[in-house]
């Protein structure tokens, strides 16, 4: 069973910490960030603590998101997140052109992603990939879209991964005899 919900979260100084009706803001040093929770979940404020405590039983499940959520915001405020990806192949390469992020990944031709409001991406070398953003969900969703540009293969290990992810390598046909 998971006691998510029960934790009760600290709040960091320079951080400030927000209720009005069902939605939590929180504003800190890198940013503002701001979530509507489920109406039967209520958030305490105190000087230096959050309390998520929920109606019943019934809502367990949203009181652990919430809990989760608001944790993730402060410290997204504070310290941000971050992504690495990296790209394996010949000709596989990251490359910033102003609001936009072009993949070359082996199609017939590059692939341009917008980047969205809110990501900083930077390009230390062209096959490595930097994301980072306040929002926790904002960055993996965006990194997520990238890898799926290329999925890595198993057989050679080519395509977009993430730098700590490691790829289970597939032996290949025999040679028959």
């Amino acid at each position: 069973m998971s006691r998510v919900g029960n934790r009760k979260i600290k709040i960091p100084t320079g951080v400030t910490v927000s209720t009005e009706g069902n939605t939590v803001t929180v504003k800190g040093p890198k940013g503002e960030l701001s979530t509507v929770i489920n109406q039967n979940i209520t958030v305490e404020i105190s000087e230096n603590e959050v309390v998520v405590t929920r109606k019943d039983d019934n809502y367990k499940s949203f009181h652990g998101t919430a809990n989760a959520n608001i944790n993730n915001m402060i410290k997204g405020v504070t310290e941000g997140f971050e992504k690495k990806l990296e790209c394996v192949g010949v000709g596989y390469r990251f490359q910033l052109k102003g609001t936009e992020l072009v993949v070359t990944a082996g199609y017939s031709h590059p692939v341009v992603v917008k980047i969205p409001d809110g990501i900083k991406l930077e390009v230390p070398s062209n096959t490595e990939l930097f994301i980072r953003g306040i929002d926790k969900q904002l960055v993996g969703e965006f990194a997520a879209n990238v890898r799926k540009i290329r999925k890595p293969e198993p057989y050679k290990g080519k395509g977009i991964r993430y730098v700590d992810e490691h790829i289970r390598r597939k032996e290949g046909k025999k040679a028959s005899k």
